[in-house]
């Protein structure tokens, strides 16, 4: 018995040992990403300090429509009727694509510019400095990864915002700050994920995770395999 309780005691100090100087650092990154997530408030990070997007503009009471038939070519998925820089629109999503039309005349309507992009942005921006760059994204990248293709309104701010507003509908889809910058690459060490900073299914989670796991039950194994022995040593005469 006494064997049998020495050798699991050898075994578990061991991998205890082992596993800690591999997998400590990580333990450590985990442990001080969390953290600082946390602590994080999460309306920071989507800059909704910066930019403002929930208000809405109504549609005048008084606004003549055009007959829906006049811009329904095919059958829609969706209509929908808003307000785009002063102006009346609706936006038709039909098989995957979205197209705008005025929604007083009917008459189709381009997709949203730089000029129009950068209107937009400013108008939602909250702070005083102006958009300093306007470029256009038409591919996903580890900052954005929204609808395509998009326009990115730079400001030169503290934080260096980017504004995303999507080509084909008008609406800001994205808003990057420096905060925000910091916080994926922090996320992207939490979940190991170095590269998209979005894969926490990877094998390197996984198997530090179920190390992390085996670490706890080693350290568990030593804890009560010692504590008695120690109590009973300083209980003796």
């Amino acid at each position: 018995m006494a064997s049998t309780r020495l050798r699991l005691h050898i075994a578990a100090s061991r991998l205890h040992k082992w596993l800690a100087l591999i997998i400590g650092a990580q333990l450590l990154i985990w442990f001080a990403s969390g953290a600082l997530m946390s602590w994080w408030p999460i309306a920071e990070i989507h800059g909704d300090h910066l930019v403002d997007r929930t208000s809405v503009a109504a549609l005048p009471a008084d606004l003549a429509l055009a007959d829906p038939g006049r811009y329904l070519g095919t059958p829609a998925d969706r209509i929908t009727l808003r307000m785009l820089h002063g102006r009346a629109i609706a936006e038709v999503a039909s098989a995957g694509k979205i197209r705008l039309f005025d929604a007083t005349t009917g008459a189709p309507l381009p997709r949203v510019d730089a000029r129009l992009a950068k209107v937009i942005a400013n108008e939602a921006w909250r702070g005083s400095e102006t958009p300093a760059k306007v470029s256009a994204v038409t591919t996903a990248s580890t900052e954005y990864r929204g609808a395509l293709p998009a326009w990115r309104v730079s400001f030169a701010d503290p934080e260096n915002t980017s504004i995303f507003v999507a080509a084909d509908t008008g609406q800001i889809t994205a808003v990057r700050t420096g905060t925000w910058r910091l916080y994926d690459f922090v996320w992207g060490l939490h979940i190991m994920d170095w590269q998209d900073h979005e894969n926490f299914n990877s094998w390197w989670l996984l198997g530090f995770s179920i190390a992390g796991l085996v670490l706890g039950l080693a350290g568990t194994i030593l804890l009560a395999m010692r504590w008695p022995l120690r109590w009973r040593r300083r209980a003796r005469p």
